[in-house]
C-alpha cells in the first residue's frame, strides 16, 4: 500500500499526552497516515511528531473555530476527538466538543473516536462538581445523535497526574505522597502516554466493530497504600501517604489551588464521586483494554519504565 493509499487520521490535541500516543502509534503501525491538529506548530511535541511522519495543522482549540475545524478534517478517514482541560469557571469544554463533531460530520469523516467520561452530573443527581467529566460526557451524548460512525475510549486516572499535578515532598529522609484518594480505596489507573494509542489503533483498524460502544482503558487497579507500598519496593526510598482527598488535606499541600474555589470543587468532587459511585459505571469491562494490550503497564511496571522517584515531571503541552 502507498502513503497515499493508507486510510488518513485526523487527531485533535495531537500534542496532549493522549494526542501524542494515538499520534505515534498509528504512525509507527504504518497503516495510517496522520494529521496532528495543534495550537502550537512549533512545539517540541508537534515537531517531534512531524519527524514521524505526521502532518501538522494549526487549529485554535476554542469555539467559534468550526471553518478551521472543517478544512483541517477534510480528506480525513477518521478523526481522534479530545477537548483541552478547561478549569472551571470557563464553561467552553462542551461547545467545542460539539462543534468539533459537527465539523466532523460537515467534513465528511468516516469515523471518530472521541476522549469521554462518565457523567457525574447525572449520576450523582447534581450532588458531585465535576464539569471535566460531565462536560464531556455531554459531548458524547450529542455525537450519539449525529449521522456519523463513532466509538468513545474512556481513560481511567493518569498515573501523570501524581507527578505532575499532585508531587510529593521531602521531608528529611522521606517522600510524603499527597493523594487525591482514600488510603485503601482501589481505583483503576492508567499511562496515558503508553495506553491510548494502541486502544485507538485497534478501533480504527476495525471501525464496525466498535461503532457506538465506550471502551475503557485501565492499567492498574490499585490504591494509594498500595501505590506507596511498591514505590518504596521499586526506588529503594522511603515514602508515605499524606490525604489530599478532603478539602483540608488538599489545601494543606497544595494552597495555591484556593486561589480558585470552583477548581477545589472540582477536584474535590471528581473524587467524591469516584469513591461514592465508582470511577467507571458498572457495565464496562474493565479488563478489556489489558487484554487489547498485555504490555499496558500496571503501576510497578510504569515505576520501572519511566525510573520515578518522586520528582515533578511536565508532560508537555
Amino acid at each position: 500500500m502507498s502513503t497515499k493509499e493508507k486510510p488518513l487520521i485526523a487527531i485533535v490535541g495531537a500534542t496532549s499526552k493522549q494526542g501524542r500516543s494515538v499520534a505515534a502509534t498509528l504512525l509507527r503501525s504504518e497503516r495510517f497516515r496522520v494529521r496532528a491538529l495543534t495550537r502550537k506548530k512549533d512545539s517540541t511535541e508537534a515537531l517531534s511528531l512531524e519527524k514521524l511522519g505526521a502532518e501538522i495543522v494549526t487549529v485554535p482549540l476554542e469555539p467559534g473555530s468550526q471553518k478551521d475545524l472543517i478544512a483541517a478534517f477534510k480528506g480525513a478517514d477518521g478523526a481522534f476527538l479530545m477537548t483541552p482541560p478547561i478549569a472551571p469557571p470557563q464553561t467552553t469544554e462542551a461547545p467545542l466538543g460539539r462543534e468539533m463533531a459537527d465539523a466532523t460530520v460537515e467534513a465528511g469523516v468516516g469515523h471518530i473516536v472521541f476522549s469521554t467520561l462518565e457523567n457525574v452530573d447525572k449520576i450523582s443527581a447534581g450532588t458531585k462538581y465535576a464539569p471535566h467529566f460531565t462536560d464531556k460526557a455531554c459531548v458524547a451524548d450529542y455525537i450519539r445523535g449525529l449521522p456519523i460512525s463513532h466509538s468513545f475510549i474512556m481513560p481511567a486516572f493518569f498515573y501523570t497526574n501524581l507527578l505532575e499535578y499532585y508531587v510529593p515532598r521531602l521531608e528529611g529522609d522521606t517522600l510524603l505522597l499527597p493523594v487525591y484518594l482514600p488510603e485503601d480505596f482501589r481505583a483503576p489507573f492508567v499511562d496515558p502516554l503508553t495506553a491510548t494509542g494502541p486502544v485507538v489503533l485497534e478501533i480504527f483498524s476495525n471501525p464496525g466493530r466498535y461503532n457506538g460502544k465506550t471502551l475503557p482503558i485501565v492499567g492498574d487497579i490499585i490504591s494509594p497504600r498500595e501505590m506507596i507500598e511498591t514505590f518504596q519496593r521499586v526506588t529503594g526510598l522511603k515514602a508515605e501517604y499524606r490525604n489530599a482527598f478532603t478539602r483540608n488535606g488538599l489545601l494543606q499541600y497544595f494552597p495555591e489551588f484556593a486561589a480558585n474555589e470552583l477548581l477545589v470543587r472540582e477536584l474535590l468532587g471528581m473524587v467524591e464521586y469516584a469513591v461514592e459511585y465508582g470511577y467507571f459505571g458498572k457495565e464496562h469491562d474493565l479488563e478489556w483494554s489489558r487484554r487489547l494490550n498485555p504490555d499496558t503497564l500496571n503501576w510497578e511496571q510504569y515505576l520501572r519504565t519511566t525510573g520515578w522517584r518522586g520528582h515533578r515531571r511536565s508532560f508537555g503541552l
